[in-house]
């Protein structure tokens, strides 16, 4: 069995793993590239390997840069079977979607402002292509053994990211040998997710490393929210979350009503202006056996939370100007109604933009963190003066320490560990922290690189 890295290699996105042996190929996530542009032109490029050669597709869940490219496969050749957990195939049927109607909007609206360098620009794949990529899709129970193709055995085992997110783990028949794919590691104490599941047998395993040099902070991010919407409340301004539609906006939508509740902070409207991360939160809630929050706490959000489900609904928010809180995808503001929020926002002081997740290098939202004067939205340059805050602590990715301590709950004893998934240092970091906590061979593949395994 090989094991060939055609993505998620020296980055944080665009995940891609092929498992081969003499007969078959099996890919391990086919994530789109987010980020700086140079990354981004990867989306753009020949498929590293002929789509029409890959027999199956195997998900570790569902956030673009996991699934996103499927739509482009299949409308390659791809002809196999997807398979995934019961809860991504139900995300994976909005997000998918969504990327390419975002993305048919994207290049009209380009096409209409002119502020692209092509003639017509065009999406990579489109809403019908999603929905045909859709047609490929087969879920699947955690711990449920099935057999992907011939010869490679395969389960998921809860990996505490989001709802359905998973490690993949493969055993090769021939050769008895198993591999390990981390996916993203969720948090030990996440205020709505469950922890990831210990693993207990790999000869290989493949480890993300998003956080692979830093720690989150000890601070209490209920608290640190309380203060940003309390003090932005009080001069009369707006507080604008950029969430992950999966994940992020359901626990930010928790946390803001339990706030409300406990009388820490002043009751605003809430708005959820995400069509993606409405239907990702109708799901969320109909899954509640599988995260923290209860069949009551999934009332309150639903109760509480005006939905904006359409883009004249959109347009009417976009001109509020009265004290609230705005929940809108996308989480790295890298597009979608994010975007208007931002234009609208950004050049008022009495206003608060809140970062709760990670911000891969090349972002708006990165700029943005990192101190940006101005940034660039839709061809135009806009004036930061509102306030902006990075919530770190409120990430879904396992810090280093927590990723350790993951590792070192199950009986594990890998031969080898490749580190994927993080910035260059963050994953020689990680490198570095499994070698020396465990005596571990751990190694930082190349683009391209292929290994046996």
């Amino acid at each position: 069995m090989k094991l060939r890295f055609l993505g998620g290699a020296g980055t944080v996105t665009g995940s891609r793993y092929l498992l081969s042996d003499e007969r078959h190929r099996l890919l391990v996530d086919c994530g789109m590239y987010q980020g700086v542009k140079t990354l981004r032109r990867r989306n753009w490029a020949r498929f590293p390997v002929d789509p029409s050669s890959v027999d199956a597709v195997v998900l570790t869940h569902a956030h673009i840069d996991h699934s996103g490219y499927l739509p482009a496969l299949v409308k390659n050749g791809f002809k196999g079977k997807i398979y995934c957990t019961k809860a991504t195939h139900e995300l994976c049927r909005v997000l998918l979607p969504d990327a390419g109607f975002l993305q048919e909007e994207d290049a009209k609206y380009a096409f209409r402002k002119k502020f692209s360098k092509h003639e017509k620009p065009e999406p990579l794949f489109t809403e019908k292509d999603a929905w045909e990529a859709l047609k490929h899709f087969e879920s699947l129970h955690y711990h449920e053994a099935f057999e992907p193709v011939k010869g490679f055995e395969v389960q998921f085992t809860p990996a505490g990211h989001i709802l359905g997110s998973s490690c993949v783990h493969v055993t090769h028949s021939s050769s008895a040998r198993s591999v390990v794919f981390s996916g993203d590691v969720g948090r030990q104490n996440d205020i709505i997710m469950r922890p990831p599941e210990p693993i207990n047998h790999a000869d290989v395993l493949v480890c993300e490393s998003t956080y692979g040099n830093r720690v989150h902070g000890e601070s209490n991010p209920e608290a640190e929210l309380a203060d940003i919407i309390t003090k932005t409340a009080g001069r009369g301004g707006i507080v604008l979350m950029p969430a992950f539609a999966v994940g992020r906006a359901q626990m930010l939508l928790y946390v803001v009503h339990k706030l409300m509740g406990e009388g820490k902070i002043p009751k605003l409207p809430v708005y959820l202006n995400s069509p993606m991360a409405i239907k990702a939160t109708e799901i969320f809630c109909r899954h509640h056996k599988e995260h923290k929050l209860s069949g009551a706490d999934c009332e309150l959000i639903d109760d509480k939370t005006e939905f904006v489900r359409t883009v004249e609904a959109s347009i009417e928010l976009d001109a509020v100007r009265y004290p609230c809180i705005i929940i809108s995808a996308s989480g790295m503001a890298s597009g979608g109604r994010v975007l208007h929020h931002l234009k609208s926002l950004l050049p008022n002081y009495r206003n608060s933009v809140v970062f709760a997740g990670f911000q891969a290098p090349g972002t708006r939202g990165d700029a943005l963190v990192n101190g940006a004067d101005k940034v660039k939205i839709h061809g135009e340059y806009w004036p930061v003066k509102a306030e902006i805050y990075s919530l770190d602590s409120m990430s879904a990715h396992g810090d280093y320490k927590e990723i350790l301590n993951w590792l070192e709950q199950g009986s594990l004893k890998p031969q080898k560990v490749y580190i994927t998934h993080g910035e260059m240092v963050a994953s020689d970091t990680m490198r570095k922290h499994i070698a020396e906590t465990f005596g571990w061979d751990a190694e930082v593949p190349e683009l391209f690189e292929e290994v046996e395994i």
